[in-house]
C-alpha cells in the first residue's frame, strides 16, 4: 500500500494556522537605518542627546524626570540596542544577497572569457600554421636579396634585368637574316 505525501515522515506538514505574511520591504529602509547607525553623525548626536540628558537629570532640580541611575536612559539605551541589531543583520543580509548575485555573474563572465581565451589561442595556434605554410613577405624579400646577390656576382646589373635580356634578344634578330627564303621547288625539278 502506497503511502500519500503528507502520510510520510520526511515530508512536513503544511500550516494549518492562518498564514500571516507581512509584506512590506523592510529591506531599504533597514538598510538605510543600519547605514545611519553605523556613522560618525550618528555618535555625535547620540553622544549630545545623553549629554544632555544627564545634564538636565542632574543639574535641573525641577526637571528631574529620570533621576541618578538613569533607569529610562538605560530602558532607552536597550530599546535602540534591540532594533539595531536585526537592522544591521537585514542589511547584512541584503549585502550578502547582492553579493552573490554579483559573484555567479562574475563567474559567469569568468568562465565565457576563459572560453573566448581558449578559442582565441585555438585560432591563433591554426593561424600560425597556416602562415607557417605560406611564403611571408620577410621570406619574399629575403629570396629576392639572395638573388640579386647572386646576379651581382655574376656581373650583371640587378636592377635592370629585363633591359639587357631585351637587348640581347634584339642583337640575336639583327644577327639573324631577315629574309630567310627557302628554294622553291617547282614541279619540274621534282623527281
Amino acid at each position: 500500500m502506497k503511502e500519500s505525501a503528507r502520510q510520510r515522515m520526511d515530508t512536513p506538514r503544511g500550516s494549518r494556522l492562518v498564514n500571516f505574511r507581512l509584506d512590506v520591504d523592510l529591506g531599504r529602509s533597514g538598510e538605510r537605518a543600519a547605514r545611519f547607525l553605523g556613522t560618525g553623525r550618528y555618535l555625535a548626536i547620540q553622544t549630545g542627546i545623553v549629554i544632555v540628558w544627564i545634564f538636565i537629570n542632574v543639574a535641573a532640580v525641577n526637571l528631574r524626570w529620570d533621576p541618578y541611575p538613569f533607569i529610562l536612559l538605560n530602558l532607552a539605551f536597550s530599546t535602540q540596542a534591540a532594533y539595531a541589531a536585526p537592522l544591521i543583520l537585514l542589511a547584512q543580509n541584503r549585502q550578502d544577497d547582492r553579493d552573490r548575485v554579483s559573484l555567479e555573474e562574475d563567474r559567469a563572465r569568468a568562465q565565457q572569457t576563459k572560453a573566448d581565451t581558449e578559442f582565441l589561442a585555438r585560432e591563433l595556434a591554426s593561424l600560425r600554421i597556416a602562415v607557417g605554410e605560406v611564403a611571408t613577405r620577410d621570406y619574399l624579400r629575403r629570396e629576392l636579396e639572395e638573388i640579386r646577390e647572386m646576379i651581382e656576382q655574376l656581373g650583371a646589373d640587378p636592377t635592370t634585368p629585363q633591359k639587357k635580356s631585351r637587348k640581347k634578344q634584339q642583337s640575336r634578330k639583327r644577327e639573324e637574316p631577315a629574309d630567310t627564303v627557302e628554294p622553291a621547288v617547282n614541279a619540274e625539278d621534282a623527281p
